[in-house]
């Protein structure tokens, strides 16, 4: 199989594009790196199309080398045909593959096989001939009646042959293929309460639907219902359908076998095909609702871990709770711990008078000015106690309440007890609900993806591929950051193209032995950081301050030279780059000609727009660019909510169905799907991400149920 002409088709990009592509990542370069550096070789090819083309030919190589097997072991039976091994060759799925080798795999004793062993065969091929227009098949059967071989009568003979006939059936290859694209095209997946008891799948206790139409998020809840024990499931595929096409392909006109073959028939059907192709749907069904729900979760992710970063503010990290009161964390502008504490304002102590004294005096301490509240129990409480405090303090406070999926699993992990070995497990979440304010990526990488929440049923998905996934996610997101090689902890540069978690320490060890990196060539010292690793990681990491000022930039060194004469092009310098004396250089450069300057360069268009680009703006972070976070002075309760009010809110998870939008109230509100634009939306990702700012209005309150419905159109039926 050529997999670059079957990429290139698949994905619509050009064939010379997926060569140099799948060379490269052959050769062990990155996705990061490959999506940044090698724009000419890929047609700028964007990370996601990369792991796409990544995943797609991980799948071909093993279909392939499934395919050799295969072939392998039929050869080894000596049963390979030119015909067999063409098929398999042509096989497009590892399905495909496994139908075709299924005749010849070892199988566990069947009634078919005990059959064969009884020397029914010749009988099984004499009825599926259906060449027999006259006469009794009882009299041909009795001709294999052998009491020491199990078969006492002609009936017993008839029916071993017609097992071995059922299963022949269920064994060929283009009977299975018919019966599966039917299958797909019309059955129904139905459920049914499995025992009298009210639940959250309720709604499934008597469901009927299309598997074609069935969303990923509904297959999610039937299974997860299903292996709680709250609901039955099947596969509804007719049977008069089913049973009239396996006829069609092995029935054949008038004969007196006729009978005992339709018999066969229903009995592949129903005992051998029918159970397999259930098995088969519902994983199909499954797997496929799997990889939507993993992808869902990484959309979320991504403009999770890319909110834009709050610099240059002392933070007071506040995590709720209860019995053993609130947690207390304050952290300077560049993260760094200043002062911890415990207040006990919420029930059952309720010390507002004594919190609010221990607040006020962190903030005049420390120079606070934000205060995070993480979002879990206790939150509502706590966030009503800072909302009165910070009224009675004369400084211009706000607070912002932050997700804390996660803080509690980085608080009890091994990277957490390195980092504060002196601090309680619940004053490190509240470190890193505060530190999750000022930096969310640099914070957030310190957690396993998982544990951070921005999905539906992750904990239903299959691991490693969740793990791939949201690896790859961070990754994309760290390297399209950028990192301070000098700042960086071992958790943020483990995430860098071509940087190993051991490499990562050793950057962290060799920068306290010897100082601030002062330019991109001392990485080469660092140890295990060879050459390849170098190339790959170089252009992600930043030296602010450092020796030269394209070391603070994404311009990678391999490409100095290339920088350098642009400026000279222009009659610039070095110097003119921290100046900013650049902004009309891409003027120059279009005035000029991006080709004839590329040219003259030693680069591509793509490659030189980069750097122009890079130089235009030095230590530049793309996250400002995004709206700023919602600080808030008040609080709302859901009993303060009424149609028709209005709010500005932040997204804090979308999913197949809506997206749910905090607007200050402790519940998020959920924007339904058909309330998410005046115009039809097939899925709310193609409107809104998490973290997004947006306007929304209040439809309806549910203070029992504690849900709150919200909608985003501007006109029309809210």
């Amino acid at each position: 199989m050529d997999h670059i002409v079957t990429l290139a088709k698949e994905l619509s990009l050009n064939p010379a594009h997926v060569k140099n592509i799948v060379e490269l990542i052959d050769e062990g370069s990155t996705i990061p790196f490959i999506a940044r550096y090698r724009k000419e070789m890929t047609g700028s090819c964007d990370d996601q199309v990369l792991r796409q083309l990544s995943d797609r030919l991980e799948y071909l190589r093993s279909l392939e080398k499934r395919k050799d097997e295969v072939i392998n072991a039929i050869t080894a039976l000596e049963k390979l045909t030119d015909e067999l091994r063409a098929d398999i060759v042509a096989a497009r799925t590892l399905a495909e593959v496994e139908d075709l080798y299924r005749p010849y795999k070892s199988k566990r004793r069947t009634r078919a096989t005990i059959a064969r062993e009884r020397g029914l065969e010749p009988l099984a091929a004499i009825l599926l001939a259906q060449e027999l227009k006259i006469g009794d098949i009882l009299d041909i059967a009795a001709g294999y009646i052998d009491a020491e071989k199990g078969v006492p009568d002609a009936d017993a003979a008839l029916a071993g042959a017609m097992d071995i006939i059922a299963e022949d059936i269920s064994d060929d290859a283009e009977i299975r293929k018919i019966l599966r694209e039917y299958a797909r095209a019309d059955a129904m997946l139905e459920s049914f309460a499995a025992k009298d008891e009210d639940s959250v799948y309720r709604m499934y206790y008597e469901y009927r639907e299309p598997i074609q139409k069935m969303p990923g998020y509904r297959v999610l809840a039937v299974n997860r219902g299903e292996k709680e024990e709250f609901l039955k499931v099947s596969v509804e595929i007719n049977e008069d359908r089913a049973v009239g096409i396996i006829n069609g392909a092995v029935v054949k006109g008038t004969s007196i076998c006729r009978e005992y073959v339709e018999k066969a028939v229903i009995d592949s059907w129903k005992r051998l095909i029918y159970p397999s192709l259930e098995r088969e749907l519902r994983s199909g069904l499954t797997e496929t609702a799997q990889e939507q729900a993993i992808a869902m979760f990484g959309v979320n992710l991504r403009p999770l871990l890319m909110q834009p970063p709050v610099k240059g503010h002392a933070v007071l990290g506040v995590d709720p709770a209860y019995r053993t009161g609130c947690k207390l964390a304050v952290v300077d502008k560049t993260g760094k711990v200043l002062d911890t504490g415990v207040i006990y304002p919420t029930p059952p102590n309720n010390r507002i008078a004594e919190a609010k004294a221990a607040v006020k005096r962190l903030v005049a301490n420390h120079g606070v000015n934000l205060i995070a509240i993480g979002n879990g129990t206790a939150s509502k409480e706590s966030e009503i106690f800072v909302a009165e405090t910070i009224k009675e303090i004369p400084e211009n406070v706000s607070y912002m309440v932050v997700n804390e999926a996660g803080a509690s699993v980085y608080s009890a992990s091994k990277l957490g007890a390195q980092e504060f070995p002196d601090f309680d497990v619940s004053i490190r979440s509240a470190v890193s609900i505060a530190r999750r304010l000022q930096d969310p990526l640099a914070e957030l990488v310190k957690i396993d993806p998982k544990a951070i929440g921005v999905g539906q049923y992750q904990h239903d998905m299959p691991v490693s591929r969740l793990d791939q996934t949201l690896t790859g996610v961070v990754e994309d997101c760290v390297n399209t950051v950028g990192v301070d090689i000098n700042t960086a902890s071992p958790s943020l540069l483990s995430y860098v193209s071509g940087i190993t978690a051991v490499t990562a320490k050793n950057i962290c060890a060799y920068r306290e032995e010897n100082g601030a990196f002062a330019s991109r060539s001392e990485f080469k010292k660092v140890p295990k950081l060879g050459p390849k690793a170098f190339e790959q990681c170089a252009g992600f990491l930043r030296i602010p301050g450092g020796k030269k000022v394209l070391d603070n930039t994404a311009v990678h060194p391999e490409s100095y030279t290339s920088a350098v004469k642009l400026l000279e092009l222009f009659d610039y310098t070095e110097k003119d780059i921290a100046a900013g004396k650049l902004q009309n250089l891409e003027e120059q450069i279009k005035k000029h000609g991006w080709e004839k300057a590329a040219e003259f360069c030693g680069v591509g268009v793509p490659t030189l727009k980069d750097i122009a680009a890079e130089l235009l703006k030095p230590g530049r972070d793309i996250r400002d660019n995004l709206p700023p976070p919602i600080l808030r002075t008040d609080v709302f309760s859901i009993e303060d909510l009424t149609p028709g009010m209005e709010f500005t809110g932040t997204v804090r998870n979308v999913t197949d169905f809506g997206a749910f939008v905090d607007i200050g109230v402790h519940q998020d509100g959920l924007v339904h799907v058909s309330q998410i634009s005046d115009r039809f939306v097939k899925h709310p990702s193609q409107i809104v991400k998490v973290g997004d700012i947006v306007k929304v209005w209040v439809i309806g309150a549910d203070t029992v149920k504690k849900k709150i419905s919200l909608s985003m159109k501007k006109s029309g039926d809210r």
